[in-house]
């Protein structure tokens, strides 16, 4: 509506509207500046496996929650979200809150990244925390949980606080206790309950000597319980945690006990009115621990066992493809086998291919695309390996057979993956050769040649008898030139003379070789990285061995080396040593080794290498 007064137009209308608007926009503004989104610790100092709780608070209602990386860090419980309104004065507030219960496993200092969450169409972030881990954790310690509360069936007696172990016990199941080396178990811990629990968690996760072990994710953080009759009494149940399990040597390896420690809440006698009406409970911490299970582990058959068979242990199918079937000589192909299927995937060793002699091999780039779930272990691993012809020709790259031990059948399978005819042109001379980086095996390099660019400038100019020419300097130097010829003549044949026999060789170099793989495993050990020392220990022994006694990777075994070691008058003592050592390292990549030090281990292999490089 217009109104003049005099040579002023008010907007009456539009000023409203105008002003309206404002107030919505300004309302929006400072509600959105009023959310926030924030993190904290329980605490920030901690000793190794002590528990604390990390919280993500918003004031306000949120959706879309990304948790942050909490790089390191093993997360036991979470994320555990809860909800709180409150309303004061006519005015309420609206808190949302992800919990989660976590614990170091070593020392340092481990920061955990912002989370972030959507709120009225905005995405909030919080601050990044940094947690320092020294020391050890205290040997009890009441820590928050978030655990579903489990409540005591119906029909649930009084429970008597000095005698829980029928009302609430830990147990360990598996799928099978008779299977072979390299077989998958699963394991499933559960918890049986008559009684009500208000939280707990499990205490340290057990030991699996001679296992190889993958843990089962579980997605959901809380527990899901259902009810199952157990020695006629009816008890809640819920799976705490769950393990694929894979038998390392053969013999009865035990399954260690899952221990656990909860808060029960026991319903009483009634010893008065009040008790009839409101209940008489009390709340007891009760630890437990499931009993212990031996697993008998047959070591598979030697008969119908192929010389190729690489470890594989399941069922399994074979693909090989290449990204090219012509080029020219110098170019790369890239050759990849991807095995598939359910078993050991993790365990498996490359297949040895046999390319043609004019190809260049080097060692494969392994890619895994694996699932850990209550199935068991399945998925694909895949290898690359990188060929390199040299001459122009037609070549044949010959079908693989992979061949692995079926448990179901109790059988080797082979399958076979298909060739493939290459075609290798005639390379570019002028062009630069690909040659391989031995520092890193995953890349390539190209040898450029430098260009010496010809020189624009006047040379200088002489008078006769000024120069070089005719003077004492030029005929030595005419005459140095036959000598170094010879001399180089004569070397060059000394040098191929002496380089001609490659099991020498390989055998003057073998301590240079082993020297470079236990800088390696020094280098671990600093790190604190134990499943890759022993890798880095055991490469070392076994690259020596083979270059020092000339055994192809082949036959390098423990019975060969023993051999040759005998066969070159070693002592008993130091053959055994040498034993005992690969085969400490063998079993620690796998599970833990206790009883000696890693430095003890380091210094044994040197000493070894050093004793048989002095006798040999």
């Amino acid at each position: 509506m217009l109104k003049k007064t005099g040579n002023l137009v008010i907007l009456e209308g539009s000023m409203k509207k105008l002003g309206l608007l404002s107030l919505l926009l300004l309302w929006t503004a400072l509600s959105f500046a009023q959310l926030k989104f924030t993190a904290t610790a329980s605490k920030t100092n901690v000793g190794v496996g002590e528990q604390f709780q990390v919280d993500f608070a918003l004031n306000g209602g949120g959706e879309r929650f990304i948790p942050p990386d909490f790089h390191g860090l093993d997360v036991l419980s979470g994320p555990n979200p809860s909800t709180s309104m409150t309303s004061i004065n006519g005015v309420t507030s609206y808190n949302t809150t992800y919990s989660y219960i976590l614990a170091a496993d070593k020392e340092g200092t481990f920061q955990i990244d912002a989370a972030a969450i959507v709120s009225n169409g905005h995405t909030l972030t919080t601050n990044s925390l940094k947690i320092k881990v020294k020391g050890q954790a205290p040997q009890q310690q009441a820590q928050p949980t978030q655990q579903a509360q489990a409540a005591a069936p119906d029909d649930a007696s009084k429970a008597d606080a000095k005698d829980l172990s029928k009302q609430i016990f830990l147990k360990a199941e598996v799928d099978k206790t008779n299977v072979y080396v390299g077989q998958q178990v699963k394991v499933s811990y559960k918890i049986y309950t008559r009684v009500g629990i208000l939280g707990g968690q499990p205490d340290k996760a057990p030991d699996l000597n001679g296992f190889y072990n993958q843990d089962v994710v579980n997605r959901n953080p809380n527990s899901t319980w259902k009810s199952e009759t157990y020695k006629g009494l009816r008890y809640n149940v819920a799976t705490i945690k769950q393990s694929i399990l894979f038998p390392q040597h053969s013999g009865d390896l035990s399954i260690d006990p899952l221990g656990m420690t909860v808060v029960v809440r026991l319903q009483l006698p009634s010893r008065n009115v009040l008790d009839d009406f409101y209940g008489n409970v009390k709340d007891v911490k009760y630890q437990m621990k499931s009993q212990p299970i031996i697993i008998h582990a047959i070591a598979l058959p030697q008969a119908g066992k192929p010389a190729d068979f690489s470890g594989a242990v399941g069922s399994f199918s074979v693909y090989a493809d290449v990204d090219k079937k012509e080029l020219k000589a110098n170019e790369t192909l890239n050759y990849t086998l991807e095995i598939t299927g359910t078993g050991n995937l993790n365990l498996m060793n490359a297949p040895k291919i046999s390319p043609p002699v004019d190809f260049e091999k080097y060692d494969p780039k392994t890619t895994d695309h694996i699932t850990v779930d209550s199935m068991g272990v399945s998925g694909s691993r895949q290898f690359s390996y990188l060929l390199i012809p040299r001459h122009q020709g037609d070549y044949m790259l010959n079908p693989i057979n992979f061949t692995y031990f079926n448990p179901a059948t109790k059988q080797y399978v082979t399958i076979p993956a298909k060739g493939f005819s290459i075609k290798v042109d005639k390379g570019d001379v002028t062009a630069n050769v690909p040659a391989f980086n031995s520092t890193d095996q995953q890349e390539i390099k190209l040898l450029g040649t430098d260009i010496r660019y010809v020189k624009t400038s006047s040379a200088g100019l002489y008078k006769n008898g000024e120069g070089f020419y005719d003077s004492v300097l030029y005929y030595i130097l005419l005459l140095l030139g036959p000598v170094l010829f010879g001399g180089a003549l004569f070397y060059r044949r000394w040098n191929t003379q002496y380089n001609s026999d490659i099991v020498k060789v390989k055998s003057r170099l073998a301590n240079k070789i082993a020297a470079k793989h236990l800088a390696a495993a020094q280098k671990e050990l600093t790190a604190g990285n134990k499943s890759a020392f022993y890798e880095a220990i055991a490469k070392g022994l076994y690259g020596y061995l083979s270059d020092k006694l000339n055994i192809p990777i082949a036959d390098l075994n423990r019975e060969n080396i023993a051999d040759k070691l005998k066969a070159r008058s070693l002592e008993a003592a130091l053959i055994k040593q040498l034993d005992d050592t690969i085969d400490l390292c063998e079993m620690a990549r796998f599970a833990p080794v206790t009883g000696i030090a890693q430095q003890e281990v380091f210094d044994k292999a040197k000493n070894i290498i050093n004793e048989i490089e002095d006798k040999i």
